[in-house]
């Protein structure tokens, strides 16, 4: 095996747990990180204390018990030079915080019109719906031939994509790898007992986000989306939205 040129720092892990490499050293940092799994679940740990101290934050305020506990929980977790780059930036954002706080309290409640309410859907939900209509048109296709063996480590070193873990009743009939806006993306075909046909869908939207799952309407098409750090999740089906909301749900557990 030759020496890396380029060997993965502590610095390095630590620009991957702040988010502040470039995709392509990332996706070298990932490399290193599956050949050596007492080094990735020290980061892992890292990525989820970061972010449950980034939704303390937005959600409860800098004083809340629950910032409080996340805050130690990190500093546990991080040395000590880490976890002052981590707190310079949620110091930041609890004054911005703040700012919006007592700028309400001046100018009184800010007016949300009915566009900005409503949350639209990131653009590769549209991806995935689409890409759910090509797999029904094949399904209709005899010359279309399915694929059906599933790799996600091949699938994960080709497009840096992790895949979930899929329940046990659910069968993988087809894999396909399409081109996006976004770059490539991972359609899979799954018959499922409750929900019929089901695609599963995952991308590298090119932004670092946590969302829960949460649903989309799409005309005689439901899906739920959700995204983990770079990578972003779609399960479509013509099914039933709230089923296909806990579906979601499930394979959102086996990411963390």
């Amino acid at each position: 095996m030759n020496a890396m040129l380029d060997p993965v720092t502590d610095a390095d892990l630590d620009a991957y747990v702040d988010d502040q490499l470039e995709v392509a050293r990332r996706i070298e940092v990932e490399a290193f990180l599956s050949t050596r799994p007492e080094v990735a679940a020290r980061v892992m740990s890292d990525l989820r204390t970061r972010d449950e101290l980034r939704v303390a934050l937005a959600a409860k305020g800098m004083a809340r018990p629950a910032t409080t506990e996340a805050a130690r929980r990190l500093e546990r977790g991080l040395g000590r030079d880490r976890i002052f780059g981590v707190l310079q930036r949620a110091a930041a954002a609890a004054i911005l915080i703040a700012a919006g706080w007592l700028a309400n309290g001046i100018f009184g409640p800010v007016a949300v019109t009915k566009v900005v309410a409503s949350t639209q859907p990131p653009a590769y939900v549209e991806e995935a719906v689409r890409a759910h209509r090509t797999t029904l048109v094949r399904e209709e296709m005899t010359s279309q031939r399915e694929a059906p063996d599933y790799n996600p480590g091949e699938i994960r070193a080709a497009t840096a994509i992790v895949m979930p873990s899929l329940p046990g009743d659910w069968k993988v009939r087809d894999v396909q790898i399409y081109p996006s806006r976004f770059g490539p993306s991972v359609e899979m075909a799954l018959e499922t007992k409750d929900l019929g046909l089901v695609s599963l869908f995952a991308i590298r939207p090119g932004t670092f986000d946590v969302v829960k799952p949460t649903l989309a309407p799409s005309g005689d098409i439901s899906s739920a989306y959700f995204q983990i750090g770079e990578v972003a999740y779609a399960v479509v089906a013509r099914s039933d939205a709230r089923d296909l909301d806990r579906a979601a749900e499930t394979l959102a557990r086996t990411l963390y």
